[in-house]
């Protein structure tokens, strides 16, 4: 009734003004999350490599061989999404950065599609480790903002630039240098935001603790019996426990839901004596520094040496000092006879070394199980 009121030039003018807002409400949107999703990856350039590594691994044969690309990439992608969520914001080369972001979400959809369904890698990525969420989650999220781009592209019309064009390319270069740059600076040093469990001020055995009433992960467990050549799925109610006329074949279970887990988990110090001296650690009241290199055939040789001078300068005071590897005996032995270091070398789960400092070696010091320092070993 309201439109028949109205003569077509209004109603033009109506819809060119709906177009507008829902132009605007597409790009300050994509915008957003481009940024934010860019931003924190940007700043932990080494946590994406490790993420992209994954990936590679996981989806195996040629990909395997690619893993030397995971850093490139690592700092390409996310300088890509901040780009495209800034030019959004600032509505620079609005046109073509729309067409941009939705060949990325073109491109990203269904990988993320195919990463849900198959799950090679238990979350994605997406947010770094600002914001985890599941692969299902982010395959959802891909289709609002596909939405959004192909919203965004259908209502942006040529208009004259905010800016003087050469104003414009002047901004997309400044972008993209200082883009660049927070992210080999984050790599070679620490990233400017600790989003890890690990970060300073965190209280190890505290961050380690279950409540007791904490919800147990809960699975289902089924059992293939054979009987007269054919097999029969049972559960733990009606499994035919004590009838030898059925053979047992397998057990199978799968985890129906997660329960609670620490912030720290899996967290453990084993000495070359294999003894487990976690506790001794995290309840020192004096200082300690863990040094932290969880692929000795990945660390600098020169961080290692560098940390030797301060293990050798600690060595008869209350100061403790260890260093954790994920790395076997033989290249322990190895690496010691390269480097000539003498500090303790004990083991910790590798994934839990890549998680406690994006750095390798990195350094860390702990006073009566809290995080008190960090260092990348440029730093030392």
């Amino acid at each position: 009734m309201f439109l028949k009121n109205i003569n077509n030039s209004q109603k033009t003018a109506l819809w060119q003004n709906t177009a507008n807002r829902l132009m605007h409400i597409s790009r300050i949107l994509l915008a957003i999350v481009f940024i934010f999703s860019g931003f924190v990856k940007l700043i932990d350039p080494l946590g994406l490599t490790y993420k992209i590594e994954d990936y590679l691994i996981a989806f195996g044969n040629v990909f395997t061989s690619l893993t030397f690309i995971a850093l490139p990439a690592a700092i390409a992608l996310p300088v890509l999404e901040l780009i495209i969520g800034l030019n959004l914001l600032f509505m620079i080369h609005l046109r073509r950065t729309s067409f941009v972001a939705l060949l990325f979400m073109l491109v990203m959809t269904p990988l993320t599609l195919y990463i849900a369904i198959y799950n090679p890698v238990t979350d994605c990525g997406c947010f770094g480790d600002a914001l985890v969420i599941s692969n299902w989650q982010t395959f959802y999220k891909n289709l609002v903002l596909i939405t959004l781009a192909i919203s965004l592209l259908i209502t942006t019309r040529e208009k004259k630039p905010t800016l003087l064009p050469h104003i414009e390319w002047m901004a997309v270069f400044v972008f993209v240098a200082s883009s660049v740059g927070l992210s080999v600076y984050s790599f070679n040093y620490l990233p400017l935001i600790d989003f890890l469990p690990y970060k300073i001020g965190t209280n190890i055995p505290e961050a380690m603790h279950v409540p007791e009433d904490a919800i147990s992960d809960k699975y289902n467990t089924t059992f293939i019996y054979d009987k007269n050549g054919v097999q029969q799925e049972f559960t733990l109610e009606n499994y035919p426990k004590g009838d030898s006329t059925w053979t047992f074949v397998d057990q199978k279970t799968v985890l129906i839901s997660e329960g609670y887990k620490a912030p720290i988990h899996n967290f453990s110090i084993i000495d070359a004596r294999y003894d487990d001296i976690t506790e001794d650690v995290i309840y020192y009241e004096g200082f300690t520094y863990l040094l932290i290199m969880y692929d000795l055939n990945k660390t600098s040789v020169k961080g290692a040496q560098k940390a030797e001078k301060i293990y050798t300068k600690y060595k008869n005071t209350t100061t403790l000092f260890y260093a954790l590897t994920g790395s076997t005996d033989d290249h322990i032995a190895t690496f010691r006879e390269k480097t000539g270091v003498t500090f303790p070398l004990c083991k910790t789960d590798p994934i839990t070394l890549k998680t406690m400092i994006r750095a390798n070696p990195g350094l860390m010091l702990i006073k009566n199980g809290n995080i008190t320092k960090k260092w990348n070993w440029r730093d030392f």
